[in-house]
Parts: structure tokens; C-alpha cells; sequence
């Protein structure tokens, strides 16, 4: 800025880098709440794989299946869990990285804070100097005036006041040029070594904003991979179940069924009509005939 004394492009440079420090926070509180989905999730996966039944009378090969099912589902949940241990950990670097760049950044900002106080007070010991010399030049003028409306007076005791006073006026006119001077001289080197400090500032600044958009970057990157290696994952595991659902055969649960609750070959005979008067109350009925021995 063409004011000597503005700040604000100083200031609108540390408002983009505590927004760009906010931004770190709320993609650290992010990951760190989406730890907690995740673990929350794990867990309560983990219950489900665990204590909830599932099919389990189930017998023979879709038994076996279901077996490598809940064992995947284990692994899964024990996955998310994992994931959600890896999300804290991003998080804490991402921590450490804000608080990095927050510590450097402080020692810069007290030096432009030092640098910003010297000038603004050079500054004004600078325009109190120059009230100071044109006060005193008034009062010269003033006093030269003066002596020249008495030069007729007769009263030479009067004329030798105003010499007096016009000869301290010049006195002080000159040490207020000399005060003026020194400290316009002194704001000068003021302003360069202020100048000087805000460009090696925006430098520092420019490089530590470049590391941490690319920090960010980086870590946002990351967090997109996790997540795709956490589906990789989970469907390399539950690829597993699929194998298994292969293998899984109708007939041979159907067989192993019947091997296993098997009863017998021969169906019971017909139930026969038995007269309580008749004498043959245990013959069997001329025709009729225990069943045939039928297969399955």
C-alpha cells in the first residue's frame, strides 16, 4: 500500500494462512470422526459375525460356506477396524504438521509485529517532530515580524526584547530542522528494514503455504487410497464366500441329508381292515400284499 503505516495486505496474507491452518483442522476433525464410523462400525460388525446365528443348523457343503462366510465377515470388520487405527494416525500427522507450521510461522509474525511497532512509532515521533519545526518556524516568523512593526519605536528596551526573542526563535527553528531531519532519516531506515522484513515474510510464507497445500493434498490423496484398499480388501474377502458358494452343491446336501436321517428301505405296509367278529381276524385280505420295497 502506498500508506506507510497499512497492513493490509500484510494482514490479508495471515488471514489466507490461519484460513488455510482451519482448513488442516477440519480435515484432521474429519478423519478423526470417520476413525470412529469406522471403529464403531468394525465393532459392531464384529458382534454380528460373532454372536448373531447364521444358519447354523445348516448341514454339508452350504454349512461350509457359511462358515467361510462369517469367518469373512470377521476379517472385514477386523479391516475396518484397522482402518480406522490407520485414519487416527493420518490425523495426528496432519496435527503435527499444523502445529510445525504454526511454530515457524510465530517467530516470523513477532519479528513483522516488532518491525510493524518500530515503524509506527518512528512514524509518529517523525510527524511530532515536524509539528515541533513548523510551530517553531511560525514563532520565527511571528518574531521577525514583530521586529520589523517596532523599528520606528523609540523604546529601545522593547526593540531588545523582540531581538532577543526573534534570535531564540531562529535558535529553536534551527534545532527543530535538525530533530525534524534526524528523524525522518531514522524512518527511512525504519521503512527499509521494515520493507526489507516483509519481503523475506511473504517469502517464508509463500513456501510454507506451497508445503502445505501440498501436504494437504498429498494427505487427502492417501485418504482416498486407504478407502479404495479398504474395498480391495473386503472384496478379496468376501470373494472367498463367493469361492465357496462355488463349491456348494445341491445333490450332495440332499444326499448327505438323506445318509445322515436315513430311516430305512422298506415303506410301511397298508394298514388292514380287521372285523372284531370275524374268526381271521389276522389273516391279511386275499390280494392284498405287504408293500413292495420301493427305493428312495
Amino acid at each position: 500500500s502506498s500508506d506507510i503505516l497499512s497492513t493490509a495486505g500484510y494482514d490479508s496474507i495471515i488471514q489466507h494462512l490461519n484460513n488455510g491452518r482451519k482448513n488442516c483442522k477440519e480435515f484432521e476433525d474429519f478423519l478423526k470422526e470417520r476413525a470412529s464410523i469406522e471403529e464403531k462400525y468394525g465393532k459392531d460388525l464384529l458382534n454380528l459375525s460373532r454372536k448373531k446365528p447364521c444358519g447354523q443348523l445348516e448341514i454339508n457343503t452350504l454349512k461350509q460356506a457359511l462358515e467361510v462366510f462369517k469367518k469373512q465377515v470377521d476379517n472385514v470388520a477386523q479391516c475396518h477396524i484397522q482402518l480406522a487405527q490407520t485414519l487416527r494416525e493420518e490425523a495426528r500427522k496432519m496435527e503435527e504438521f499444523r502445529e510445525k507450521q504454526k511454530l515457524q510461522r510465530k517467530k516470523t509474525e513477532l519479528i513483522m509485529d516488532a518491525a510493524h511497532k518500530q515503524r509506527n512509532l518512528q512514524f509518529k515521533k517523525t510527524m511530532d517532530a515536524k509539528k515541533t519545526y513548523v510551530l517553531k518556524c511560525r514563532d520565527k516568523d511571528e518574531a521577525e515580524q514583530a521586529v520589523h512593526r517596532s523599528a520606528n519605536t523609540v523604546n529601545p528596551k522593547q526593540q531588545e526584547k523582540l531581538f532577543v526573542k526573534l534570535a531564540t526563535s531562529k535558535t529553536a527553528v534551527e534545532d527543530s530542522d535538525k530533530a525534524y531531519m534526524m528523524h525522518i532519516n531514522l524512518l527511512d531506515k525504519v521503512r527499509e528494514d521494515w520493507q526489507s522484513e516483509h519481503i523475506k515474510a511473504c517469502e517464508m510464507f509463500e513456501a510454507q503455504e506451497c508445503e502445505r497445500i501440498k501436504f494437504f493434498r498429498n494427505a487427502l490423496w492417501l485418504h482416498v487410497n486407504q478407502l479404495s484398499q479398504q474395498c480391495v480388501t473386503s472384496d478379496d474377502m468376501y470373494e472367498e464366500v463367493r469361492k465357496s458358494l462355488e463349491v456348494c452343491s445341491i445333490e450332495k446336501d440332499i444326499e448327505y441329508f438323506v445318509n445322515q436321517q436315513k430311516t430305512g428301505q422298506t415303506p410301511p405296509a397298508p394298514i388292514v381292515y380287521e372285523n372284531f367278529y370275524s374268526p381271521q381276524k389276522n389273516t391279511t385280505p386275499q390280494g392284498k400284499s405287504p408293500g413292495p420295497s420301493l427305493p428312495r
